[in-house]
């Protein structure tokens, strides 16, 4: 850049020399090179000393070298005095691979007036967006960092309304996310405004430690309510990891967000008409089915970690975990069997039991709204003795959760592989895609418990009454019906399985869907249902 800046200053010098031509190259080179300085010098140092990269540095950091193909370099703001201090008006964007896979990048640039939201930068994000949506149809990565609206462009009633793009039709795709292509927010320093509203319609938002989400920054809310709060206070990453779940997954820095995108990219079609991309099975999957009865406690009560029974399962051990800290009774992740991507939901016995919370539902929900619109079939480990009930959970309206948890499970139409390995009962059975809520393959350990309810507290409502001796005669009768064997007599369940033909059994599945007509493509009933919850 500054070779450019050099050589434009000799050719001016020597201007006697220069076509009309040449001048006009160089005042394009000129226009570019400035645009390349973002928000100057100054604002750039003040930005490596807070420890955070530039939106162009982000996105080199990104994608593949030399692969950004940039859009609207040359834009600015439309208020007359400012075309000169808002260089592409504090946003960047165009398109890139990763690891060869062509990709769509938008990157707030903090360093122009906080990249705050103004018109011109919302006519961009809103043909960008449209044109990647409906003619190019590929993964979209935003790349957030800030500030909200900008003053005084948004002021007034003819300004404020010029942000919302003209009309619903031209404001509607910056605000929704059909689910054609997979859309990845990354939270890379404050995001207020609209960068919270991306981040809340996103299929998959990563958060660097350091950042924060939020509808306002504190300065706005304390002047609008007298609330004093820190950033960290109302969006952190503790905030959005463990409470409000709207982070999926935390980045220790910046070059460890990069990395995520890319592994979670890795598991994503390009498009929803698309299959996820296969991969080669790492040397040693599988070899840990034989022992993988060694995770499940003899004693029924007992809590253990779920993970290690899918780790058995999947290809090498790896799994992607979305909102590992949200919800933390399920699991929901990604990975692979036999090469192909599959979703996992699956209850973990080391947390509440494995009682499904409102936070387990809606973080069940956001997954299933996740595979189903991309193709992705999905494999439910069953062990729970039901949802967890209290007054603090129907005051967090558990009953509307379950249910709306059961909405879009209905509406799922990839395959659904249901295996019962312990306890399966009452309605959180039937939010698991249990027997009789609509899987496609559904099968049991013989260690499975299935029943309306725990056979213990079952009978003690039933037989509270009765002495002990006699209860407890009524405890086994009721342990016993719900072994798997009279669902699969009556076939209500496909089979019963020993444990260690667990991965076996899912490949033929997967076998079995590639060699189906629809291949295991979704009709994406769920592509519309709202991403956060």
């Amino acid at each position: 850049m500054k070779d450019i800046m050099k050589m434009i200053k000799f050719r001016r010098e020597e201007g006697s020399f220069m076509t009309q031509h040449e001048k006009l190259v160089d005042e394009l080179r000129e226009r570019k090179a400035r645009a390349l300085q973002m928000g100057g010098a100054e604002k750039i140092k003040r930005k490596h000393e807070s420890g955070w990269l530039t939106a162009r540095e982000r996105i080199n950091r990104l994608l593949d070298p030399e692969s950004f193909f940039e859009m609207g370099m040359l834009a600015h703001s439309d208020m007359p005095g400012m075309e000169d201090k808002t260089p592409a008006d504090g946003l960047i964007m165009g398109y890139g691979k990763i690891n060869g896979r062509r990709v769509a990048v938008i990157a707030n640039d903090f360093t122009v007036l906080a990249s705050t939201n103004a018109r011109i930068n919302l006519k961009k994000v809103l043909q960008f967006k449209a044109q990647v949506k409906d003619q190019y149809q590929i993964p979209l990565i935003w790349l957030g960092e800030a500030g909200g609206a900008r003053m005084p462009d948004c002021q007034g009633s003819k300004e404020v309304c010029s942000l919302g793009g003209g009309g619903v039709s031209t404001c509607m795709p910056e605000f929704t996310n059909f689910r054609k292509q997979p859309f990845i927010f990354a939270a890379m320093g404050d995001c207020f405004g609209v960068a919270d509203f991306q981040a809340s319609i996103a299929d998959f938002v990563v958060q660097v430690k350091g950042s924060a989400i939020a509808v306002s920054g504190p300065r706005a809310l304390t002047r609008a309510i007298g609330q004093s709060h820190s950033a960290q206070d109302m969006g952190g990453w503790e905030i959005h990891s463990k409470i409000t779940g709207m982070a999926d997954q935390i980045a220790e820095n910046e070059e460890d967000c990069f990395r995520i995108i890319r592994e979670y990219l890795d598991y994503m079609p390009n498009n929803n008409s698309e299959l996820a991309p296969t991969r080669e099975v790492p040397a040693g999957s599988g070899e840990k089915m034989e022992d993988i009865l060694k995770h499940l406690p003899e004693k029924r009560t007992r809590g253990y970690d779920m993970h290690r029974i899918v780790e058995c399962i999947v290809d090498g051990g790896n799994i992607f975990e979305l909102k590992p800290e949200f919800g933390k009774m399920l699991i929901t992740c990604l990975a692979r069997v036999n090469g192909k991507v599959v979703g996992l939901v699956a209850n973990n016995p080391i947390y509440k039991a494995g009682a499904m919370d409102t936070d387990g539902l809606e973080k069940m929900t956001s997954f299933l709204c996740l595979c189903d619109s991309y193709n992705i079939p999905l494999i439910f480990l069953h062990d729970t003795p039901g949802h967890l009930v209290s007054k603090e959970a129907e005051l967090k309206r558990v009953g509307s959760r379950v249910v709306n948890a059961l909405q879009a499970l209905y509406q799922v139409t990839v395959p659904k592989i249901s295996i019962v390995i312990r306890k399966s009962y009452g309605q959180a059975a039937l939010n698991m895609c249990g027997a009789g809520s609509g899987a496609d393959f559904s099968v049991a350990w013989p260690t499975a418990e299935i029943g309306f309810m725990d056979p213990y507290i079952a009978a003690d409502v039933v037989y509270g009454k009765l002495p002990e001796e006699e209860r407890m005669k009524e405890v086994d009768k009721m342990l016993g019906d719900n072994s798997p064997y009279p669902a699969a007599g009556s076939y209500y369940l496909q089979d019963v399985i020993e444990p260690s033909e667990t991965r076996n059994y899912i490949i033929k599945v997967l076998n079995l869907i590639c060699d189906s007509k629809e291949k295991g493509i979704s009709k994406h009933y769920l592509s519309n249902w709202p991403t956060k919850f």
